[in-house]
């Protein structure tokens, strides 16, 4: 075994695939968002982020999630996003993003925005995703890491305007919108994959890749509905997936990837009490495909080469098992093939 540095996991090459450009404000960037806007803040301007004062929540299976809670997460996001007015704004928020995740050694990035948590932009959803991603492109273009982006649905939403949604994106034809997503709080919002099939199933059939947040605080059955009936090509999270072998194995013959984050799993809601429980290994194991990612990394205050430092020093993984992780995360990406295989190249030279 060989003990994976800050500065080794810093310099891996690798993606990201499980991050939301709502959790990439600093509080810097969000207390002079609310000055601009003259908006008052939730709470004490230096403990925004701090999770222990908000309400803890329960499971329908009675397991405690701690600490913020989902429910309590999704009004901040929208307290975040209500704060964002302007083009510039969103076109900053997506530079930004894109060179948080350069920071990080991170070569390719899809990056997920849920519109519904951006109330000042609700009927203007494609100039809301050509401000993000002109962000995205200006970053590129400066020697930042390329970035795509996966429009999320929000699970309380209904299903008319969910096909409204996808429509958009197709009659807009923005070059980086690339896949459709779902999330928000699977605790209360039930199973809500029938809902959305037919908004998935017109994204697939636009060209469209599909990845869907479920597996976390619900349990396998969410997923197994995420594949059949949202043509899920990627799970984000899916950690409870190892308590079905039989998902298991469909996970492994398919090569459908989960976007682990493992930080948010242990620290965020608490689905695990501690990382060296967390099931990410022995889903790597089975021969899941499985990738570390951030999720909200500003609120959460974790740098995706920390994850894999942490990961390491808790399983006790090589630097060749380090690579094979960095190589999923790659893989499991909705980047051009020709992006994928330079990464490749470099992490198949990289020596730590």
């Amino acid at each position: 075994m060989t003990t994976l540095t800050w500065n080794q996991a810093r310099a891996l090459p690798k993606a990201e695939v499980h991050l939301h450009l709502e959790g990439c404000f600093d509080l810097a960037d969000l207390l002079l968002l609310a000055r601009e806007a003259g908006a008052p803040l939730p709470g004490p301007a230096a403990t925004l982020f701090d999770t222990s004062t908000h309400t803890v929540e329960r499971d329908p299976d009675g397991a405690a999630v701690k600490g913020m809670g989902v429910g309590t997460f999704l009004q901040f996001l929208d307290w975040e996003g209500s704060l964002v007015r302007t083009y510039d704004q969103l076109f900053v928020a997506g530079y930004r993003a894109a060179a948080r995740e350069s920071a990080s050694g991170v070569r390719y990035a899809d990056i997920i925005v849920n519109p519904t948590h951006w109330g000042a932009w609700e009927g203007r959803l494609e100039l809301f995703l050509r401000a993000i991603t002109d962000g995205f492109e200006a970053a590129a273009k400066d020697g930042l890491c390329e970035t795509s982006l996966c429009v999320s649905l929000l699970r309380q939403q209904s299903g008319e305007s969910a096909l409204e949604v996808v429509k958009t994106m197709i009659d807009a034809e923005i070059p980086r919108v690339v896949a459709l997503s779902i999330d928000g709080d699977e605790t209360h919002a039930g199973d809500t994959n029938e809902r959305f099939s037919p908004a998935f199933t017109l994204a697939r059939d636009a060209g469209f890749r599909r990845t869907v947040h479920t597996g976390e605080s619900s349990g396998p059955q969410s997923v197994w509905g995420a594949i059949d009936l949202l043509h899920a090509e990627r799970i984000d999270h899916g950690v409870r997936s190892i308590e079905d072998p039989d998902l298991v194995k469909e996970l492994v013959d398919r090569q459908i990837p989960l976007d682990i984050c493992p930080r948010s799993n242990v620290e965020g809601l608490h689905i695990y009490p501690s990382l060296a429980e967390h099931p990410i290994e022995a889903l790597r194991e089975a021969g899941v495909m499985v990738s570390i990612n951030t999720d909200d990394p500003a609120p959460m205050s974790v740098r995706l080469e920390d994850d894999y430092v942490d990961c390491a020093n808790a399983f006790g993984w090589s630097i060749e098992t380090v690579k094979e992780l960095a190589a999923n995360s790659v893989n499991a990406s909705f980047a051009a093939a020709a992006i994928k295989q330079e990464i490749l190249d470099e992490l198949g030279s990289f020596e730590a």
